[in-house]
């Protein structure tokens, strides 16, 4: 994310109906997002349509989660 960008971006990250989580981070990178689709197709097309599109965001780097667990 641009210098100074990181709550606009993480704002304009929220209104994508697809990230249900975004948070700013300290450390090698600015923001971590969660996007949540139905298919792999749809997560193509809200990364490379929706989010890298967003003012301020200079890269990305996409992690998909393997299997879920939680402690609750």
């Amino acid at each position: 994310v641009e210098p100074t960008k990181e709550v606009e971006v993480l704002k304009k990250l929220l209104e994508v109906p697809e990230v249900v989580e975004a948070h700013t981070l300290f450390g090698e990178y600015d923001i971590i997002a969660k996007v949540v689709t139905s298919t792999l197709e749809e997560f193509t097309r809200i990364i490379l349509n929706k989010i890298r599109k967003i003012d301020g965001i200079v890269g990305t780097k996409t992690l998909m989660g393997a299997m879920t667990s939680s402690a609750q």
